[in-house]
């Protein structure tokens, strides 16, 4: 008796403390960013030299960088999603975390910079400030609420300066004795072919838009290129200045894919209301969060507006058995009766819920719900940032593997 009564308060106290670390500010991105802090912080008992810190510098600049890399976020997702469904339910939700990467990035960075900063200090050259000036305008400007209000200056600000601080660090380098063949000539000389790579696949190809609201464009692209399903690609007007990815829709047996763009911002507006004939991409197409669908044997999507673009393709191959929550307002009106038929044809028990003739509903309860009637073992939602992450969470407190976009990037 004396045994059950202690152990009850233990396991309500172990739930709760699970619980707890699922939730903001206990993400996999925040343990991350963590790890990688706490890995510098030991190794800063290691360092004695400049050529220490520069070390220091450059190794976290190439995680920064490499880590954000399409082919090594393919390579990531693939290793991650390659578990069987057979393994244990808890070790395929970890997985699924994958997309939580980003992490890495926002550590290195952060690591990067203050390393330069004690460098700067101990050289006090013109050259080391200048670095540190535009280092440090790179983190203020990635910071999340100034890069969501100013999203287009902290692009620019992030290219252009990036280039700059790898030309002129890379001057820097060379002045020490015995750079070239080094670890910092090889870490610096891999990290600018990261950079240049997905620039030598920039190419402007015709599309061809179908509008079937002002809400929304349909856009199809044939330039012989077929994404998988769950990857998204990057388009422009002007490849300079801006990029905006994506989620492809491809479809089985058919050449190309599809965008399906809603009017969520200025640059959206205007392609909407302009049509244009051509856009620019570049890179490959990359894994996203979608991707993790096909490590469970059953899915709920939850997805909102035009977060069914992402939905789409994994709904049309039905590689992995999945049920679709969709909430939008007026959804003919909106996308067309061509694209609902399109997915009524695979998923004819979908809940489609009108916000319009319907109100807004409980995408948790709805979710649920789903779960229960499928049998599901995970809820992927796509949606605006408040409504994933309230979705996420809420799931994942009731003990529901959940995933959605994190906006990390």
């Amino acid at each position: 008796m004396s045994t059950t009564r202690t152990d009850q308060p233990s396991t309500h106290l172990k739930t709760r403390l699970a619980l707890a670390l699922r939730r903001r500010p206990f993400t996999h991105h925040n343990r991350l960013v963590a790890l990688v802090v706490v890995i510098n912080a030991v190794a800063a008992f290691g360092i004695e030299s400049v050529g220490a810190l520069s070390d220091a510098v450059v190794a976290n600049v190439a995680l920064a960088v490499l880590i954000r890399q399409q082919h090594v976020i393919n390579l990531l997702f693939r290793v991650a999603t390659s578990a069987p469904t057979t393994w244990p339910l808890r070790v395929r939700w970890t997985l699924g975390k994958v997309y939580h990467f980003g992490g890495l990035h926002v550590g290195a960075a952060l690591c990067a910079t203050t390393w330069f900063a004690v460098l700067a200090w101990a050289l006090a050259d013109p050259l080391t400030w200048t670095i540190l000036g535009l280092l440090v305008a790179m983190v203020v400007f990635a910071l999340p609420t100034l890069r969501a209000r100013r999203h287009d200056v902290f692009e620019r600000v992030h290219r252009f300066a990036g280039w700059t601080v790898l030309a002129l660090f890379a001057v820097h380098s060379s002045r020490q004795p015995g750079f070239v063949g080094s670890l910092q000539f090889w870490l610096l000389l891999l990290v600018v072919a990261s950079v240049v790579l997905p620039w030598t696949r920039l190419r402007r190809v015709p599309v061809r838009i179908v509008r079937p609201s002002k809400h929304v464009a349909l856009v199809s692209f044939d330039y012989g290129v077929t994404p998988f399903a769950g990857s998204s690609t990057a388009v422009s007007r002007h490849p300079l200045l801006e990029w905006h990815s994506f989620a492809n829709v491809p479809a089985p047996g058919r050449a190309g894919f599809r965008l399906t763009i809603s009017r969520a911002g200025d640059w959206t507006g205007r392609l909407i209301d302009d049509m244009p004939t051509h856009l620019w991409v570049k890179g490959v197409p990359t894994a996203g969060v979608g991707n993790i669908d096909k490590l469970f044997t059953r899915v709920v999507w939850v997805a909102t507006g035009s977060g069914i673009g992402p939905c789409l393709p994994h709904l049309l191959s039905q590689e992995t058995p999945s049920r679709l929550v969709w909430s939008t307002r007026t959804p003919r009106a909106t996308y067309g009766d061509e694209l609902v038929d399109e997915i009524e044809a695979v998923q004819p028990d979908a809940l489609v819920w009108d916000t319009v003739g319907q109100g807004k509903p409980d995408l948790v309860e709805l979710a649920l719900r789903a779960c229960r009637e499928f049998d599901a073992e995970a809820v992927i939602c796509i949606s605006n940032k408040k409504t994933t992450w309230h979705v996420v969470e809420e799931l994942e407190a009731r003990g529901v593997p959940a995933f959605g976009a994190i906006w990390d990037s």
